[in-house]
């Protein structure tokens, strides 16, 4: 779902959403480095990037699959893991974090569209519903376990060490594997799977205020 096509035919609504979709892998990011700070390591923030600015963050690339093709990614946030206290649950919370800022913000626009107003408003009706879909998708993606994705940090978190040496020895080639498994179509089902999982914790989520 690129976003190219929408700066030719409702150039402010490009505008609003390439803005809103930067600070959802922005937050993504922010939210790993405040987490390992508050599990003791300061790298984050040592470098700078605990800021809602975005040009500490940009990545050219990312930026440019975000809007060409409606996904993209920011400069990841420097964790030193070995800094963290309680090293396991800091590494699984460190690196759930993103994940869940993406989920929390997806929320937080279901949330919107549930006020008639919002809802009936054309802007709205056409933002809402792509940061919907775009952060869950960010989300889904990210757990998925391979290096160097959030979910690969998350099965360290339950690995014993010598299995979690093994896993990092495959992080130089992680992006040639996603894209091969990416191009293949092989993901395609996990991510699916992973996004209606992200859509039932939601849906069970806002069930408990109806």
């Amino acid at each position: 779902m690129g976003l190219i096509s929408i700066l030719f035919t409702n150039p402010v609504l490009f505008i609003i959403l390439v803005v809103v979709l930067l600070y959802s892998v922005i937050l993504h990011e922010i939210a790993h480095g405040y987490v390992a700070r508050l599990f003791g390591d300061n790298t984050a923030f040592l470098n700078g990037r605990l800021t809602l600015n975005p040009l500490p963050h940009i990545d050219p690339i990312g930026a440019l699959m975000l809007i060409f093709f409606g996904f993209g990614w920011a400069k990841p946030v420097p964790v030193n893991y070995y800094n963290l206290n309680k090293s396991r649950f800091g590494l699984f919370s460190v690196a759930l974090a993103g994940c869940l800022t993406n989920i929390f913000i997806a929320t937080i626009a279901l949330v919107l569209l549930q006020f008639n107003a919002i809802s009936s408003s054309p802007v709205f009706s056409a933002i809402l519903p792509i940061v919907v879909r775009i952060n869950i998708i960010l989300g889904a993606f990210n757990l998925i376990p391979i290096p160097p994705l959030d979910g690969s940090k998350i099965l360290m978190s339950f690995l014993p060490h010598r299995a979690q040496e093994s896993l990092s020895r495959i992080e130089p080639y992680g992006f040639f594997i996603l894209i091969t498994l990416l191009y293949t179509g092989i993901l395609s089902p996990v991510i699916t799977l992973v996004q209606n999982l992200i859509y039932g914790l939601i849906s069970i989520l806002f069930s408990f205020f109806r």
